[in-house]
């Protein structure tokens, strides 16, 4: 066994890694960017380097940067973790040349099944079923075109060389083709440095199903089940699960032994998962990561199993740790993946400080943050993977349930409403899962409830604690030290305004010895371990509040309601934007500008394109006129509200 790895990752997964190494024992060199100088995966590693700038292309796709701080710190060997440089044959041969072992297959297999296309060649060689589609070299539009409308729309365009749902669209109609094809190739390009893609026929009610196998030297291979990742946005993974419901015992087997058949085809060796998606009795090959999958708890969740580990013991010489009888499934495990980005707004990143982070009990969490830690504008915005494991699915899903309902953050537009949403839905209790499940039930996606009264109360009462004034010295009876807005002729009040986005809460609170009155309720609140419990009438409650100057946070059973105490006495700020301003959505990258000052424009023009953590979104004209004024240029950072655009 190896005595000193070096991690060639960040984040979670690179936490992740370490926890297993330091179990076993394992020394772990960490590198990291000058973005991640105070990462947390930094911090728990035993040794740390800089190997670049922020961008990933500079620091963490640097693999000669990577394999020099691996020979100088003593490192036997290199896991790549995913994503970056873990499915990058060159990198793997690279690791080989110096003498460092590459905990991953062998740079054969990585390229084998590299290319999407060349993987379906080969898969329809071995006689694995394919989706209809078109997988050639020859990448001109008009072919690519053509083959679309020989399979019959709609299709899905893919990127050959990546995954992760980068440079891939669904095509409906073809008078989209054309455009769509762009964006895919401009994605592929900037993700993955290969703008191949290859066009399939879109299913329309599939399920993506994924099977665990693992091989060792000694010609071993076994499928640790499947995992069905089917609810999905933006074609990138929202919510896995193990085992896939509803999976027959023969489906299973016919599923398992395709996905070995494949790593035996290709001389595999380590973790890899063979992705399939089914529709009806239809299995059909799609591709293989060559490596592990963000989604790998719920797969050691229901097996028992440490698959770090087992990577580990592999690339070190090891058989297999288990036969294919040995392994069995326990019980039922659910992932979800917690984002900073705000899905009102089309799951735009969102990048910021993590101001409150509370995780839940009685889940695992895989992280790579802690609170005060910030989102960077240059990689995923995944801030942790919640899995939670029970007897049977609706076990796990109570349990997710609750732990999603003490997941707490501030600081940064989260997802954690959405996967509320999901879970608590009755289709998801059904199990009625496919690709589509967010775009046919489009109520997940519905903004949260204005804020309860019980909320607003909390909100007063923080507001009333923080503003009473210090007892007098040496006199506690002092009416000076009374915060009870007395009134010479009538009872004591105080008037509130609370923004809560566009809205206005007009509040008048009469203040009682022992709390206060909204409207016909009494409210009695005392404070405790950071929690407020609030009476209500007849109704007590635990809330938290938290406070920056005039914003509060109000947390109710995880869900965040963001609060603005409007102090009369205060400015107004006149720095609204309007008239023809055109703000960037999101912090991002300008990857072209497409129009100059007087230039005439319609409504949904295209003006510029604009590109956060590898995806790319257009900025369009919101109404005919004249382009007044750029405030940006192409290559230019621009950080959430900048003004890119003026129109007349």
């Amino acid at each position: 066994m190896f005595d000193s790895i070096l991690i060639a990752n960040r984040g979670e997964i690179a936490c992740r890694i370490i926890r297993t190494a330091r179990a076993m024992g394992i020394r772990t060199v960490a590198v990291y960017s000058e973005a991640d100088a105070l990462a947390r995966h930094v911090a728990m590693a035993d040794e740390a380097h800089c190997i670049g700038p922020a961008p990933a292309r500079e620091s963490y796709l640097r693999g000669d940067a990577i394999i020099a701080v691996a020979l100088a710190s003593g490192a036997q060997a290199v896991h790549p973790g995913y994503g970056f440089l873990s499915e990058n044959a060159d990198f793997a041969e690279a690791c080989a040349a110096a003498g460092l072992t590459f905990i991953g297959p062998p740079a054969s297999a990585i390229r084998a099944m590299g290319s999407k296309s060349a993987a379906k060649a080969l898969m329809e060689r071995s006689g694995v079923p394919l989706v209809p589609g078109y997988h050639g070299a020859d990448q001109s539009p008009a072919l690519l075109a053509a083959e679309a409308a020989r399979i019959g729309f709609p299709v899905l365009i893919k990127a050959s060389a990546g995954g992760g749902g980068k440079g891939m669209r669904i095509v409906r109609d073809a008078a989209d083709f054309a455009e769509a094809l762009a964006m895919a190739k401009g994605e592929a390009r900037a993700s993955f440095g290969d703008d191949q893609v290859l066009v399939e026929r879109y299913l329309q009610k599939p399920r993506h199903i994924e099977v665990q196998v693992f091989a060792d030297t000694q010609g071993n291979t076994v499928h640790l089940f499947e995992r069905d990742c089917s609810i999905q946005r933006r074609h990138q993974k929202v919510v896995e699960e193990a085992p896939a419901p509803g999976m027959s015992e023969q489906r299973r087997a016919a599923m398992g032994e395709a996905a070995c058949a494949a790593a035996r085809a290709i001389g595999y060796v380590g973790a890899g998962t063979v992705e399939f998606i089914a529709e009806n009795d239809d299995f059909f090959f799609m591709e293989m990561n060559t490596r592990l999958q963000v989604e790998h708890p719920v797969t050691e969740a229901i097996t028992g199993e440490d698959l770090v580990e087992w990577q580990l013991r592999v690339a070190a010489g090891q058989p297999l740790p288990c036969t294919q009888q040995q392994l069995g499934i326990h019980g039922h495990a659910i992932e979800v993946r917690v984002y900073a980005e705000d899905p009102t707004r089309d799951f735009a990143p969102s990048i910021g400080t993590l101001h409150h982070l509370r995780e839940p009990e009685g889940a695992r969490i895989d992280t790579g943050v802690r609170q005060g830690d910030a989102i960077p504008i240059h990689y995923d915005p995944m801030i942790s993977k919640l899995i939670v494991h029970g007897s049977d699915r609706a076990e796990a899903l109570r349990r997710l349930n609750r732990a999603l309902a003490q997941y707490e953050i501030a600081g940064v537009a989260t997802n954690l409403g959405l996967l509320r949403a999901i879970a608590a839905h009755p289709a998801f209790a059904a199990a009625e899962l496919d690709t589509g499940f967010i775009a046919n039930h489009p109520e997940v996606l519905a903004p949260p409830p204005p804020a309860p009264r019980s909320v607003l109360a909390a909100a007063i009462h923080r507001l009333l604690r923080d503003e009473a004034p210090p007892a007098a010295p040496g006199d506690p009876y002092s009416p000076w030290a009374q915060a009870n807005a007395w009134r010479l002729n009538g009872e004591g009040y105080q008037d509130f305004t609370l923004a809560e986005g566009e809205a206005r809460h007009e509040l008048r609170a009469h203040i009682l010895p022992h709390g206060f009155r909204l409207g016909e309720d009494l409210v009695h609140a005392t404070d405790a371990d950071g929690l407020t419990t609030l009476r209500l009438g007849t109704t007590t409650e635990k809330l938290r509040v938290l406070r920056q100057g005039q914003a509060l946070t109000v947390f109710r059973n995880g869900v965040a309601f963001a609060l603005t105490h409007i102090d009369p006495r205060a400015p107004v700020d006149a720095a609204q934007a309007g008239g023809g301003r055109i703000l960037a959505p999101m912090p991002g990258r300008v990857l072209e500008v497409l129009v100059a000052p007087g230039d005439k424009v319609t409504r949904g023009q295209v003006l510029l394109m604009l590109e956060a953590m590898k995806v790319q979104m257009r900025i369009t004209a919101p109404a005919d006129g004249t382009v007044a004024s750029l405030r940006c240029a192409a290559g230019e950072l621009v950080e959430d509200g900048t003004e890119l655009v003026t129109l007349d």
